[in-house]
């Protein structure tokens, strides 16, 4: 949204880029703007393109001054409010250079900033690399580490967490129960780690009293699950321009002697779980050419499963899922997640070229069923973000994206495949977990989208079995609850470019990552939620391929402000049984034990426990960050852990937007360990 910049503010922005600014900017646009923009100043989902011609239309004729003043008035909320006005000048500096534009080489006027922070490569760069070096610290091994099979995985040991969400059916549950009602008042701090910087939205796994702890930077750390003291780590030397959205890994995987990590540049690494070294190297694909991973692989059937991100812009190749043999990397099998050329569902992208289909990512890790031997995963919708902008209407379905796939993970074949929202336009992917969960005789796979409408679907065959909208919704002016076929509202179909359409709930959800999960003593899915509405306008899509929109968020009607919200909702009746709402935004996953507990965290740095019976709230503590990522619960000699990672995310421009009075720190990235007091 444009903002008017005031006469004064301009004045004091009136100064240029000196010599040797355009690295000062360059460094300036790393560490506050790359999280949202990209590296490569392309953009993402959460920042507009920063290079190109609609950049250069819009900014080659206005002072350097000019920018430096939109840019200070809009990056409010990402840079500390006391830098100094140079640092804006030098990062509008870097952008007209990047585009072409010679910045202007008016005099220096006095800056009105209370303090800057030195941004020369001296003390950013050096002083840490002395740091790390003054210390005696070096990786050690870890003396025993019992094999994960195939078996460990299907049924983990209680005080184990081997999988993104503990168990391959991804429900979120820990059967561990020491913990509990009862006594969860006493849950005190155990050990705290720092983590690197960046988007922290990580999820350990355990195993043996080891914990397998990923890191924004493709970094792995091996630490003494009981103590948290560190034994190795791993860095991944990835480019510095693959790394996008400030690097959240949402999960590594651990297989038999190894860890799997899925890297920046799309490819996926094996390391020695033991040592920390690394095994092999498999490249799914060019980074260059705008793929990435904010997800690791999952171990299904034995073998490596990894989906892709950064299909939004136009490739021959399209977006795609992965299977690789976990001993040597080879590449077993490439399945494409759009109907190409060949494939029966290809009419679906109506006129459009196979060149210029786009999206269908993978964002969330997927799960799998051993007795079926499938593998079920959630894809993306679309891209660009709205049908008129890719060549297209609502009323092309656009296969495969915003589906659940079933695959065989042995060959990669599709065994079927479920699409829940039919040519998305609105940012309303249903990509996220994929939870499965036996109701009496039925196996059902259940999931929701950021549109809020929950799904249960047959996992042998893709069965529609169900629907629920867990928000009011207006997107769609039909839900046909026999089939579960959506219908769009009528001004969804007919908008054209530069069209405002407001819908609710909005893009950001809804939900979102924050996964859900699953109490089998109450028969009930908790579901992190968003009471937010958003504004979509079409924009014209460019030419290597974007998300081509522009989306404004605001407040949902009738939440009086409370934008977060828990739901406890029963599995079998598709009813919901008790709701929680709070102003701060719910930033984590749930974590639900065997206590009858279920752990979430939220916005405004607290780490709370509710009764998953009535939803009333037992314990809760304030950390030092927004919490951010995935809590589980493990145990080691006997003795239950509750962790729980902190830190910024995709999501602080929003939450610092729509909750302004919440306080959220820059960095903080770390992971809180708590037990219960003696």
């Amino acid at each position: 949204m444009a903002l008017l910049i005031g006469a004064a503010l301009a004045i004091n922005l009136a100064q240029a880029a000196p010599a040797g600014q355009d690295q000062e900017g360059r460094q300036a646009y790393d560490r506050y703007c790359a999280q949202c923009h990209n590296v490569s100043l392309r953009g993402s989902a959460h920042g507009a393109p920063l290079l190109g011609p609609h950049f250069v239309s819009r900014w080659e004729h206005s002072a350097t001054v000019d920018l430096a003043a939109y840019l200070r008035s809009n990056m409010s909320t990402t840079v500390p409010p006391t830098t100094g006005n140079e640092v804006y000048v030098a990062i509008a500096a870097y952008l007209q250079q990047s585009n072409g534009i010679t910045p202007d080489e008016a005099p220096l006027l006095a800056d009105t900033g209370t303090s800057t922070p030195d941004l020369k490569p001296d003390l950013e760069t050096t002083v840490p690399e002395l740091a790390k070096t003054a210390g005696r610290w070096v990786n050690r091994v870890i003396p025993e580490l019992a094999p994960v099979t195939d078996a460990l995985l299907r049924k983990p040991p209680d005080s184990d967490w081997l999988s993104w969400r503990r168990t391959q059916d991804g429900q979120g549950y820990s059967p561990l129960g020491k913990i509990n009602r009862g006594n969860v008042s006493r849950l005190k701090l155990a050990w705290v780690i720092t983590m690197y910087e960046g988007s922290n939205q990580a999820t350990p796994i355990v195993h043996d009293g080891v914990m397998f702890l990923t890191h924004p930077g493709n970094i792995i750390q091996a630490i003494d699950a009981a103590t948290g003291e560190l034994i190795w780590e791993y860095a991944y030397p990835y480019p510095p321009a693959s790394r996008t959205m400030g690097g959240p890994m949402r999960n590594i995987a651990i297989y038999k002697d190894k860890i799997y990590l899925a890297t920046y540049d799309a490819a996926v690494v094996a390391i020695d779980a033991r040592s920390g070294v690394p095994v092999w190297r498999a490249v799914q694909a060019d980074y260059t050419k705008g793929y990435t991973h904010t997800i690791g692989p999952v171990i299904a059937d034995g073998v490596v499963v990894s989906g892709m991100n950064g299909c939004e812009r136009y490739n021959n190749d399209g977006c795609f899922i992965t299977g690789h043999d976990p001993e040597t990397g080879r590449e077993l099998w490439r399945t494409s997640t759009l109907a190409l050329p060949g494939d029966p569902n290809e009419a679906t992208w109506g006129n459009v070229p196979p060149e210029r289909r786009a999206g269908g990512d993978n964002w969330i890790p997927g799960t799998f069923d051993p007795e079926l031997g499938t593998y079920f995963v959630g894809t993306s919708q679309a891209k660009p973000w709205v049908a008129v902008s890719r060549g297209m209407t609502p009323l092309d379905a656009a296969l495969y994206t915003s589906s659940t796939l079933a695959l065989d993970p042995r060959t990669g074949r599709m065994k079927w495949h479920f699409q829940h929202n039919a040519g998305d336009s609105l940012d309303q992917d249903a990509s996220f977990e994929r939870i499965l969960i036996d109701v009496g005789a039925e196996k059902q796979v259940v999931t929701i989208g950021k549109d809020g409408i929950l799904w249960k679907l047959d996992r042998r065959s893709g069965a529609f079995r169900g629907v629920a909208e867990t928000l009011p919704q207006d997107i769609y002016a039909r839900i046909d609850h026999q089939t579960g076929r959506l219908e769009y509202r009528q001004d969804i179909i007919d908008a054209k470019i530069d069209d405002a359409v407001t819908v609710c709930p909005g893009a950001a959800g809804g939900h979102n990552w924050q996964a859900s999960a699953y109490s089998p003593e109450t028969g009930a899915l908790i579901i992190p939620l968003i009471q937010l509405c958003s504004v979509v306008i079409a924009g014209e899509v460019e030419q290597q391929g974007s998300y081509a929109a522009t989306i404004n968020t605001i407040p949902m009607p009738g939440s009086d402000n409370q934008l977060g919200r828990l739901s406890s909702w029963d599995v079998e009746s598709l009813q919901e049984r008790w709701t929680h709402t709070q102003r701060a935004m719910f930033m984590t996953g749930v974590l639900t034990t065997a206590g009858k507990l279920a752990f979430v965290g939220d916005v405004d740095r607290y780490f709370k426990a509710f009764d998953v019976d009535n939803g009333k709230v037992l314990w809760q503590t304030r950390l030092g960050a927004p919490l951010h990522g995935y809590p589980i619960a493990y145990a080691v000699d006997g003795k239950q852990y509750v962790a729980v990672p902190t830190g910024i995310g995709l999501l602080r421009m929003l939450t610092a937007e729509q909750s302004p009075e919440i306080y959220q720190p820059i960095g903080g990235n770390a992971l809180y360990v708590f037990e219960l007091a003696e």
